[in-house]
């Protein structure tokens, strides 16, 4: 088994961080379910407001924002601004390399 470098075990770490809450995980599949109608109104067909997100669950808007700074960082998300609201898209290729990690343990 290879050793891992510093930038891959801090990758690594970051990822099972955001993977280790509830709250993360249940929106990691609100993104990946967006495609179909959750009563979206304001979003594009593969992102989600970060109102929405707070809305279903049940989070303040403080908390969702902190919620999704740790999925952003750990590369499983990607933020778009539009003046004051925040779109959230699914990186795929994120959660590809959350998968390689576990394979390497």
């Amino acid at each position: 088994m290879a050793q891992a470098t510093l930038p891959e075990t801090r990758a690594t770490d970051a990822i099972f961080k955001a993977l280790a809450s509830s709250h993360r995980r249940d929106i990691l599949a609100m993104l990946s379910e967006c495609e179909k109608d959750l009563g979206k109104t304001c979003c594009a067909p593969q992102e989600l407001c970060a109102c929405k997100i707070s809305e279903r669950l049940g989070l303040s808007s403080s908390t969702t924002s902190h919620h999704m700074s740790v999925l952003t960082e750990a590369g499983l998300v990607t933020a778009r601004k539009d003046g004051v609201w925040t779109y959230y898209t699914l990186r795929r290729d994120g959660l590809a390399a959350a998968a390689t990690a576990l394979t390497r343990y």
